[in-house]
């Protein structure tokens, strides 16, 4: 019952607008990336071959991880099925050098974080492990300038996997019961001969 209330949220969240008002303008404008290249992505992000435009294969590990612990498989798809990474990449591939730069470094953060507390990288530690740091980073109301690398980075991650997410054909159709009239692989215009669109 609390998996429900917990993606039920998340739903919500999502479907109002990921960022949380106390995130840095660098997330602010990541998540709104994510909402506006949403539909353009999902009609385009399912190819078979894929290859990241920016992450490393580590990083793309990495992200999976997190994006599969945010939005873990249940009764229903979880991250990993939706792709979320894939929608993850191509937003940050079109995000300007800096906010790109923000994400990769909040990357590397984690697993510097893990490497210290666990001995491991973050895809590599106990999920025990993972769990803790995530918390640690989604509960830290005061953090240290070199904590806020974290705290800043765990919100756009979150932001994005939730959007990516939510507007998958996948959590479309599986979490929040939409028949097609929400999701479409293409918009095609009008269909009244008279007005020819």
């Amino acid at each position: 019952m609390a998996e429900v209330s917990r993606r039920d949220a998340l739903r919500k969240i999502a479907i109002g607008g990921a960022a949380a008002a106390t995130a840095p303008l660098w997330v602010d404008t990541l998540v709104s990336a994510a909402e506006q290249h949403a539909a353009h992505y999902q009609a385009t992000g399912a190819a078979a071959a894929w290859t990241p435009r920016v992450l490393t294969p580590a990083q793309n590990d990495t992200v999976i991880a997190l994006a599969e612990l945010i939005i873990p498989q249940t009764e229903t798809a979880g991250a990993t099925k939706a792709n979320v990474n894939r929608f993850i990449d191509a937003v940050i591939a079109d995000a300007s050098p800096a906010d790109r730069q923000k994400f990769t470094d909040g990357l590397a953060w984690l697993d510097a974080q893990s490497q210290r507390d666990a001995g491991t990288p973050f895809v590599r530690a106990s999920a025990a492990h993972q769990t803790a740091l995530l918390t640690a980073m989604s509960t830290n109301k005061a953090p240290s300038s070199t904590e806020r690398v974290g705290v800043d980075f765990f919100k756009a991650v979150k932001s994005l996997t939730i959007t990516g997410y939510y507007t998958s054909e996948i959590g479309m159709r599986e979490e929040m019961n939409d028949d097609g009239a929400m999701f479409f692989l293409e918009f095609k215009g009008c269909t009244h001969s008279e007005h020819k669109a």
